[in-house]
This record gives structure tokens, sequence and C-alpha cells, in this order.
């Protein structure tokens, strides 16, 4: 990419920005409008606008940045502010680094002409303006020579090894932003460990901390029901703190008639509302809406929707309180949710172990009622292992495979490369306009949509290792994905782009290819300056304008919702969805990390991208989306972790770039990475059970003034499925009788 496509570029990604932010503006005004862009409000009971100072094109920016931490915990929860911490974090880390490396590496790069030299010696002019103000504008020795080969198109390197002055202060900056990072995540730990202790110890009554997930229970003995064993075995060993056991049960036929009967009042309820609205005056008695029973509606008998749904609707009540009891007393599992009279006794229950083989009677805490997968409760320990073990395998190959066509894109959807392999194209390649768009915005494109495509894999992977709750499936997807984007995106970028245009040198000579790599890392920062501008100006824009979710809401209003439960549907706002957000965040800050001492020109970037991000995100969290769970921080030692890991490959990338370079004292950076784990280790060691489980000395605080309603604690558990306006669930999972023997067991 040459320079001018790159200021193409961002002109036009600002451009974008700007009408997208001035869309924000008008449409957000729009009263019509306010349940998309403050639904997080409406649905608090809370005026869309506070007041009209709101009116303010740029209220929101007053309003953002005046926010307290607080404010985002009040109307978020404790997940988006510690989401918060992270931007911050990764936002000091750029700022911080980019105070001592801007001022002190441009000029020591911009002032040698390394790169002019070796483009002019080569007769290859691909050289930009950027590439003065990178790493590789230095030359690598006072006294170093270049020796040409016209014949094989190549340069080799035979100097001795660099002993240039000018390269230390690179490696000065390698260690100051090893040291600010390490620095600025141990603050962030220690916050994010007192946020999460005051959120546990609010005065809120949190049914979660008054119950543990039991699983691999051991077969049911002879003589006893499943409920009659796990009561007794936990009342055996709690005999002051235990409450009642909940039996976890095969729900998936009472849960496909629970499902099929709220479709049909949905159904009816839309039906009756079309009736209504036919109603006019010239016709006063209006018109039945009517409809096909068969696939989709599409075939079958014709018949009048209200009196068909309403029939259904008497037919399944009575079969699913049948199901229901059935379920409750026929079909238990190996699994149970255990209540505590106390948050300190069922915290310490789900801490200690109570059978001596690991792979019976295993204990971990509860999680939200409606965070819990209930399907893979059952699932026993080895199973789960194994699991584990294949859905690892599998990730490894996507990664591997995933990586040979990422590297193909980055490398074939250069326009160079286009023109040589579909040459037809030429005539339109070389119009300037077309060529200047395609150049700046196609390959970082085609990425962008080539990883969409993955998130939702990955989470069904996760989901199927038998995790029992929806918000370790997010952490999990989002480790698989941010790993997948760094192994893919940065490195099979960098490698596969250098290694596709140069792949008639690297075949001719091999031993080439480590120094074609170091020479290759400036070349590349081009195009990952143009993807972070991207994201940050197009995807940020998109993000504060919401109008792909606009325009999907006023298409349903207007054609399909006729009830206010369908409008309301239409317009729910999801959460911030973690799973692809943090990861998408870390493959940013691993980029600029990983180039803030190549290309330093490139911090500026990250910094917009974690400002941008903070402050528009913030709106977002105050004003639309709405929590889909409360982990209490439970992404946060898995965010440092990443964040560690980034600052990891940034200085193997840094040892191994000054190897290339052939700088003698490369070797002092090898502490750096030691530094690192060290530095991760110590951290783990120090906070991570208190993320893992619930500290006791924080529960205990306010145990004595608590007087909970146990029985409104059991109920929050039970399943909708499972749910009855006739008849008490809680008494009936109490008076649960398992007919079922031992050998008939669904263990």
């Amino acid at each position: 990419m040459d320079f001018s496509s790159f200021i193409t570029s961002l002109v036009t990604s600002f451009v974008i920005f700007v009408i997208l932010m001035l869309l924000f503006t008008w449409l957000s005004r729009k009263p019509s409008n306010s349940v998309i862009y403050y639904s997080n409000r409406i649905l608090k009971g809370l005026e869309p606008w506070e007041g009209s100072r709101t009116r303010n094109p740029f209220a929101w920016i007053k309003e953002a940045l005046s926010s307290s931490e607080a404010d985002i915990i009040s109307l978020s929860g404790v997940d988006t502010a510690v989401y918060f911490v992270f931007l911050s974090t990764a936002l000091g880390i750029l700022v911080f680094s980019g105070v001592l490396l801007l001022p002190l590496l441009l000029p020591v790069a911009a002032t040698d002409n390394n790169v002019i030299a070796h483009s002019h010696a080569t007769s290859n002019n691909t050289f930009n303006d950027l590439d003065k103000l990178s790493m590789g504008n230095v030359k690598i020795s006072i006294k170093g020579a270049w020796k040409l080969e016209l014949h094989f198109c190549r340069v080799r390197d035979s100097i001795s090894p660099a002993k240039s002055p000018r390269l230390w202060a690179f490696l000065v900056g390698t260690y100051w932003v090893s040291f600010v990072t390490m620095y600025l995540l141990w603050k962030a730990y220690h916050h994010v460990s007192d946020l999460r202790a005051a959120a546990l110890n609010a005065a809120e009554l949190k049914p979660e901390q008054y119950a543990i997930i039991v699983r691999d229970i051991p077969a049911v003995p002879q003589g006893k029901t499943r409920k009659e064993q796990i009561d007794s075995y936990f009342r055996t060993i709690h005999p002051e703190t235990f409450y009642r056991s909940m039996v976890v049960t095969d729900n998936k036929q009472v849960n496909k008639i629970y499902e099929e009967l709220e479709g049909y009042k949905k159904k009816l309820a839309h039906a009756e509302a079309v009736f209504e609205a036919s109603k006019t005056a010239s016709k006063p008695e209006g018109t039945r809406p009517t409809n096909k029973t068969g696939f989709l509606g599409l075939v079958g008998e014709k018949v009048d929707t209200i009196t068909y749904c309403n029939e259904k609707i008497d037919e399944l009540v009575p079969k699913l309180e049948s199901e229901q009891k059935i379920t409750i007393r026929e079909k238990q599992q190996g699994s149970a949710l255990v209540f505590f009279n106390s948050r300190v006794a069922a915290a310490s229950a789900a801490q200690t172990l109570h059978a001596r083989m690991l792979d019976t009677w295993t204990l971990t805490e509860a999680a939200e009622p409606r965070q819990i997968i209930w399907e893979n409760l059952p699932i026993k320990f080895y199973a789960r292992h194994m699991r584990q073990d294949i859905v690892y395998a599998i990730v490894v190959l996507t990664i591997f495979f995933y990586m040979i066509p990422i590297g193909f894109i980055s490398g074939l959807t250069t326009l160079a490369n286009l023109m040589r392999i579909l040459p037809f194209l030429k005539p339109v390649l070389k119009i300037v306009v077309v060529r200047t768009v395609l150049e700046a915005y196609l390959p970082q494109i085609a990425l962008i949509i080539f990883l969409a495509l993955l998130p939702m894999f990955l989470m069904l992977l996760t989901k199927f290792e038998g995790i029992s709750t929806e918000s370790h499936a997010v952490r999990g997807t989002s480790g698989k994905y941010f790993y997948f984007t760094v192994l893919n995106v940065f490195i099979g970028v960098t490698v596969g782009g250098t290694l596709f245009t140069s792949f008639k040198t690297v075949q001719k000579e091999p031993k080439s290819v480590v120094s074609m790599l170091g020479k290759g890392l400036p070349a590349n920062a081009t195009f990952f300056i143009t993807f972070v501008a991207l994201k940050f100006f197009v995807g940020y824009g998109l993000e504060l304008s919401r109008l792909i979710p606009l325009v999907i809401f006023h298409l349903k209003n207007k054609y399909l919702c006729k009830t206010e439960a369908e409008i309301k549907e239409a317009w729910a706002p999801g959460d911030l969805g973690y799973a692809t957000r943090v990861p998408n965040d870390m493959l940013i800050i691993t980029i600029v990390l990983c180039y803030s001492i190549i290309a330093p020109i490139i911090i500026p970037f990250g910094v917009a991208y974690f400002g941008l991000g903070w402050l528009i995100l913030r709106n977002q969290a105050l004003k639309v989306y709405v929590p889909s769970y409360e982990s209490y921080g439970r992404m946060w030692p898995h965010m440092h972790t990443r964040i560690v890991a980034a600052l990891v490959i940034y200085q193997i990338t840094m040892l191994g770039y000054f190897g290339a370079k052939k700088f003698v004292y490369a070797a002092f950076l090898v502490p750096l990475p030691i530094l690192a784990i060290i530095f991760a280790y110590i951290c783990s060691k120090k906070f991570y059970r208190s993320f893992s489980h619930d500290a006791l000395e924080v529960l205990v605080q306010d145990e004595a003034k608590e007087t909970p309603d146990l029985a409104s604690i059991f109920r929050a558990f039970i399943p909708p499925c499972l749910k009855s306006e006739k008849f008490d669930a809680a008494d009936q999972f109490e008076d649960a009788v398992s007919h079922v023997s031992k050998s008939e067991s669904s263990v």
C-alpha cells in the first residue's frame, strides 16, 4: 500500500465515522427510536432523556465522561465495570508507552536512511513515507555494506554483527513498554479484586450465594431415592446449615411441550391483535385470521387461527402439567443443586473436598439461575474431560486449517497479486479511484468478514465440553477466539503476506526466510494501522449509530409485530457480547504492542481505538445494552492472562527482530519474557482463587444481619418449564420419589 492509499483509507474512514455520528445525533433524538438508543434506561423504568440538556448533539459525550464506576455498576453490572477497567488499562498502557516512544524513537528512525538506500539499491521503490518512521529505516551497522546481486533480485547482508547506537533507543523502549504494562496490570488486578469483593458483599439478596452445584453423584443405593441419597449425604456432613436439595431432571420432553405451548400463546396473542385491527367502522365484525397447519404455514389444512390456537393450548396445558410431574418424579439424574441457610456455609461447602474419589460428589459454587446450562449438569467427570480434550484438538485443527486460507487471503487481496492471478481485472484495477479504494480496504474487509464466521462455532464447541454456566462458556469461547485471532490474523497475515509476495525467493534461497520475515515486519505495519483505523472509525461508528438494529426494528415493527410483547422482543438490545468483543480488543492490543517499537506511529491509532471505544461503549452501557448475566468480574483473570500473553508475544517478536537486525546486544531482551511469565505466575497465585471462589471473609461481614427467604431462593432455581400455576413446583421437588431402581437409574 502506497502512502496516498493509506491517507485515502484514513480520510475515508474518518468521513464515514463523522457521517455515522451525525446520523446518531439526528436519529437518537426521535421519540420513535428511543427504544433502540435508550433501551437499558427504558427497561429500568427511567426516562430516555435526562432533561433537555441531553438534546444537545454532544451531550452524550459529556454524560459518558462524567459517569462514575458506580453508575456503570448500577445500570449495567459489575462485569461491565470490569470491562471498562480493561479498556482503561489498555489505554493507559498505550498512552504511557507513547509518551516515551514517540518523541524518542520517531526522530531516531526518521533521521536515518536505510529504507531509501535499500530501495534504491534493489531498484524496488516499494517503500512509503511511513517506512521512514519505522525501525526498518535504522541501518543495522555503521560500517555495514550491501552487496547487490541483480540476477537473483535479492539482497544479502554481508556485514558483521551490528553495533549501531540508534538501536539502543529501541531496546530501551522495549523495556519501557514491558514495565509499564506489568505495573498497570498489577494496579488493575487490585482494583478489580476490590470491585468484586464490594459486589459480593452488597445488600441485595443473591440466590446463587446460598446454593452449590453437585455433579457426579454415585448410583442410588438400594432402598433409597435419589433425593433421599443427596439429603442424607449433606445432612450428615452439614447438619446445622443444610436446607434442602433440588435434583436435576431430564427436561428435554417437558421443555419441548413448554416451548410449544408458549409458541401457541404468542401466536394467539398475535392473531387476536390482527383481528382487533381488522375491525373498522365499515366492517365492525372484522376478519378472523387464518393459517395452514402444515410446514411453516404453507401447506396443510386451513384453519381459524384463534380457534386453532385455543384448542392447542387447551390440549397442551394438561399435557404439560402431567409431564412436569413425571419429570420431577421419574426423570431424576446424577446431579443436583443443594441449598444452605447461609452464604458462608454454601461457599465453604463448595470449596471443600467431600469425597475421597475426585470423580464423585464434585461441588462448585452455583451461578445465577438464568446462567445454568441444565442439560450439561448430568455429564460425568471423565466424559467432561474427554470432551474437553476433543474440543481442544478440534480448535487446534481449526486454527491450523484457518491459517491457510487467511494467509492466502492476506496475500491474494493485494492488488499486485490480483492483477497477476486475474489478469482480466487489470483495466478496472488501473482506474485510479477504484485502485485507491480497493488497496485501502480490500484486505481488511476480507479479513473481517472471514473472522465473522467463527464465534458461533467456538461457542458450540465450548458448551459441548460440559460447562455448567453461560458465563463460563463465554469465557471459554473468548479464550479460544483470542488465540485463534492472534495466531491467524497477526501471525498469519505477517508470515503469510511476507512469504506470499516472496515465494520464488524462498524457493531459491530457503535460508533467507528468517531475514525476510524480519525485514517484512515494518512493511506490514501499514496494513495493521489501516486495520486498526477501520475497526475504530467504521466499527465504532456503526456501534454508536446502531443503524442495523434500527432498520431491523422498524421493519419488524411495521410488518411483523402486532403485540407489545413482539415489539419489545424486536428491540431487545442484548448484551455487550464479551465472547467476541474482548478477543477483538485483545487482538488490537497485541498488534499495537508488537509494532509499538518497530513502527511507533501505530501507537496513536491504538490510543484512538481504546479511547474512542471507552467513550462510545460507556454510552452504550449506560443507555443501550442489558447484561444477560452477572459473574462479578470472573472474566478479569482471563483478560489479564491474555494481555500478558500479548506482552510475551511482543517481547519474543522484538527479540527475533533485533536478532534479524544482527544487533549484538539483542540478548539483553532475553530476561523480559521470563519476567512476564513470573509476573503472571505471581498474579495468579495472589489473586486468582478469590475470583474462582467467593472469599469467606467477604461473605461473613453482613451475614448476621441477613434473614433470607430460603423458599424464594429455592424457587428461583426451578426451570421455567417445571413451574406451574396449579401446583407448587417446590413442593413437588420436595415430595419427589424416584421409582427407578439402581439398574434403571439415569445416572
